[in-house]
């Protein structure tokens, strides 16, 4: 019993957010092997990557990193790491006000976020087969922020928030 525990711990929930519009979706990504030893460094770039692929695949024009709203993604991936907020979406239009106040007005925005020990290339394949999370990346957006954190115990906290300005 403890080792089932210990395994559905390893399990990552995916939780897409829009500002007007919030899905829990919590598909089963048994399938993925957990990396304990993920390393930070560069992930954002290649979350970015792989969600450009994806939108290049579709005809859609990439995004572009915008420092404000990475900035905010950061924040909130730390937040979850450091159990000041729950997993999930928690402040989203706090950070969404934020960015808007940096940045001029916002169209419209949304939000992804996950939990697990995955590679970025893995996190995006669990966003994209989840219909919320796909519906985000596959959007009428032209800018992100990507920001992740690691708790205590290797469990890597994920956010990508969309802007469309």
């Amino acid at each position: 019993m403890a080792r089932f525990i210990f395994n559905m711990l390893l399990l990552f929930l995916l939780v897409p957010a829009t500002q007007t519009f919030a899905q829990r979706a919590t598909p089963s990504y048994a399938h993925y092997r957990q990396d304990a030893n993920i390393n930070l460094q560069g992930l954002e770039d290649q979350i970015l990557y792989y969600i450009n692929q994806h939108r290049k695949a579709i005809g859609k024009p990439a995004l572009q990193m915008i420092d404000v709203a990475s900035k905010q993604a950061t924040i909130h991936s730390v937040d979850m790491a450091k159990q000041k907020t729950p997993f999930g979406h928690e402040g989203f239009e706090s950070r969404i006000n934020t960015i808007t106040k940096q940045t001029g007005n916002v169209n419209a925005a949304a939000e992804n976020v996950a939990t697990g020990k995955l590679t970025a290339q893995q996190v995006v394949d669990g966003w994209l087969h989840s219909p919320g999370h796909k519906k985000n990346i596959e959007g009428n957006y032209n800018f992100t922020g990507i920001g992740v954190a690691k708790d205590n115990n290797g469990q890597v906290f994920y956010t990508q928030i969309f802007i469309l300005k």
